[in-house]
Formats: C-alpha cells, sequence, structure tokens
C-alpha cells in the first residue's frame, strides 16, 4: 500500500514524512526542497502481531507494511505547470491514497506560500489542481472517443457517456471519489487514472502544545468543519513532536504520550485512519519460523487474501483453516483450540475477517 503525502511547500509534509519513516529526507524553509519523491517503508504497529510471536516466539516476525510517499509541494497552477506541477501530478497517479498534510500553526519563522496561514484555503488549492487536471485528462479522452462514438461504436458509448457525466461533476468543482456510481462504472473509473478519484485524508499539521487537536485552536476548527463536508478523515499531528518521537525507545514513548496527553503517537493513528479510509484489514500466519501480518481489503474472500501470500495459494486453494486472533489468544495454543474446536475450515467463499489467524491449504 502507497500513501502519498502531498500538501503545500513549508507545510511540514518531510518534517512529519522523516518522523513517521526514519528515512532522512531533506526539510528546509523553502518551497520545493523535496523535488524526487522520497519513499519510506514503515511497519504497521499492531499489539496482536507481538502477542503472537510472544506465543509463538518464531524466527522472525514480519508486520504487515506502508509505504509513505513524500511528494514535492504543490501550488496554485500546478495542473498548468507551475512549479513542480507536472511532476507531482504524476507521482500522486502512483499512490493508492492520498495523504494531505494542512498547517494549522501560526510560526513567524516559517514562510508560508500564500503569506497567511488559512487550513481551508490550502485544502481548497489542493483540491481544485487536482480538479483541474482531472478535466484536462477527461477532456483528452472524450475527445480521442467522439468520432468513434458518433460513428456508431456502441463499444464505447458507455465510457463516454460516463466521461461527460465525471466533466460535468468535476466542472461543479467536486472530486469524483464523491460521485455515486455503480459496481461497472467504478471499474470503468480506474481505468482512468483520476486524481480526485483517490481515496483522501488530511493530516492537521498542529502546534506542539496542541498536539492532540482541541477546540483551543481556530484554525484546526474552521478545517474540521470543511473535512466533515466533505466526509474527510482529519488525523491530528505535530510534526515537531513526531520528530521527537522517533528518537525515543518504546517505554520512552509511551511515557512521553502519555505526558502529553496523547493515547497514540501521530504514525498509529494515521494508519488506523488509512485502513479505515482505504477499506482494509490485517491478518495473520503463525508458526515456529515466522509470525506475519499481512494487508487485505476488506470483503476478500479466502483464496484471493491466499493470493496476497502467493500466488500458487491462489491457484491451487483447497481450503482455510482459521481460529479468530481472540479465540487463539483465550484458547493459549492451537492445541488447546483444537480440543476445544474452536479452528474452523472454510472454503473458496470464505470473506476473511479482520484477526483471521490462517493457514491456508493449496495443492499445486
Amino acid at each position: 500500500m502507497k500513501l502519498g503525502i502531498v500538501g503545500l511547500p513549508n507545510v511540514g509534509k518531510s518534517t512529519l514524512f522523516n518522523a513517521i519513516t526514519k528515512a532522512g529526507a531533506q526539510t528546509a524553509n523553502y518551497p520545493f526542497c523535496t523535488i524526487e519523491p522520497n519513499i519510506g517503508t514503515v511497519g504497521v504497529p499492531d499489539v496482536r502481531l507481538d502477542k503472537l510471536s510472544s506465543m509463538y516466539n518464531p524466527k522472525k516476525t514480519t508486520p504487515a507494511v506502508i509505504d509513505f510517499v513524500d511528494i514535492a509541494g504543490l501550488v496554485r497552477g500546478a495542473s498548468k505547470g507551475e512549479g513542480l506541477g507536472n511532476k507531482f501530478l504524476s507521482h500522486i497517479r502512483e499512490v493508492d491514497a492520498i495523504v494531505q498534510v494542512v498547517r494549522c500553526f501560526e510560526d513567524g519563522d516559517i514562510t508560508h506560500v500564500d503569506g497567511t496561514v488559512d487550513p481551508v484555503n490550502d485544502m481548497e488549492v489542493i483540491n481544485l489542481e487536482l480538479i483541474f487536471a482531472d478535466i484536462e485528462s477527461v477532456e483528452k479522452r472524450i475527445a480521442g472517443m467522439e468520432k468513434k462514438v458518433k460513428s456508431g461504436d456502441k463499444e464505447l458509448l458507455p465510457q463516454y457517456e460516463l466521461l461527460l457525466r465525471i466533466k460535468a461533476w468535476l466542472e461543479s468543482n467536486k472530486p469524483v471519489r464523491t460521485m455515486e456510481l455503480d459496481e461497472n462504472e467504478k471499474k470503468l473509473v480506474r481505468m482512468f487514472f483520476l486524481l480526485t478519484s483517490k481515496p483522501m485524508m488530511l493530516v492537521a499539521n498542529m502546534s506542539e502544545d496542541n498536539a492532540a487537536g482541541t477546540n483551543e485552536s481556530p484554525l484546526f476548527n474552521k478545517l474540521l468543519k470543511a473535512a466533515e463536508a466533505e466526509s474527510l478523515e482529519v488525523v491530528t499531528v505535530s510534526a515537531k513532536i513526531e520528530e521527537e518521537i522517533a528518537q525515543l525507545s518504546d517505554d520512552e514513548k509511551q511515557m512521553f504520550l502519555e505526558e502529553l496527553g496523547l493515547e497514540a503517537s501521530g504514525l498509529d493513528r494515521l494508519i488506523r485512519a488509512a485502513y479505515k479510509t482505504l477499506g482494509l484489514i490485517s491478518y495473520f500466519t503463525v508458526g515456529e519460523d515466522e509470525v506475519r501480518a499481512w494487508i487485505i481489503t476488506n470483503g476478500m474472500k479466502a483464496p484471493q487474501a491466499a493470493g496476497k501470500i502467493h500466488t500458487d495459494f491462489e491457484r491451487g486453494f483447497i481450503r482455510a483453516e482459521i481460529i479468530a486472533y481472540e479465540d487463539l489468544i483465550s484458547c493459549g495454543n492451537m492445541v488447546s483450540a483444537k480440543e476445544k474446536g474452536m479452528i474452523r475450515s472454510e472454503g473458496k467463499e470464505y470473506v476473511m475477517k479482520d484477526g483471521d489467524v490462517t493457514l491456508f491449504r493449496f495443492n499445486v
């Protein structure tokens, strides 16, 4: 899974990226200090994986992973090539979801590209540039189909009519992800690779004394209201605090978070919000060699989940032996779970559940 971190220059994107990935991307108080995207891979924190690892004491414990991509700062006019516009837009096309970082703090030492801090305006600049880029992309597709459709090509007609609807929707300044589409239309939209069809979430970069995001911040309240109107998830983070947390041991980190009144680090909350935004769950495989977490889409059936491990597992799928994580923990081990009849044998139509501990049986 790739999450693209986007935002205007100097909103704290690269500082946040460095803190959560420890990747050492360049940060500076001027626009476009990030040009080529920086990529950092992060293990998904999951206490369930830790407990399973303690139970099995395997040679290796492997968390599910997320790639964070720190993309160059966008400015007004990017869709027309301003700043690093074309590069910025091409890099966004390659991610699964967009994490838009919005500045919700005042600091005279950190310049704002527009001269004043206004999180809603910042959000609208990004959204409009993505919409403008999509309009241009859709218009090119429509122009390429027009002659064929007018000459009676019935196969292209559904795509053509959908593109006309999308164009009208975008021209009303609304992203494609907010359109009501049936399953066939959703498949077609995926083929169009539109920027505004990607799931989006917001990260409010807060001051250090307001990292939890409270009603004390008028800037944050303003952003929250705008986000609710678009049904966007909002995560509050202080990039500066995340930088400090990144230097601490696990025990020190927990004490530091408690002192600040935070129930989890910004990274933990960001990943939880990403799972919710993208409709993801985790399942586990366990054994003496490895205990591992795997990310899948909620609603995925057992053979497709097996295919995440290896294509042969999906191709030769026979059945899945499954126990819920909570049941395995309550039993204490697999032997006890078998004696109590807690392990189920599921076939090809089984829909995976979050926390399933799974052994796939296959034959190729």
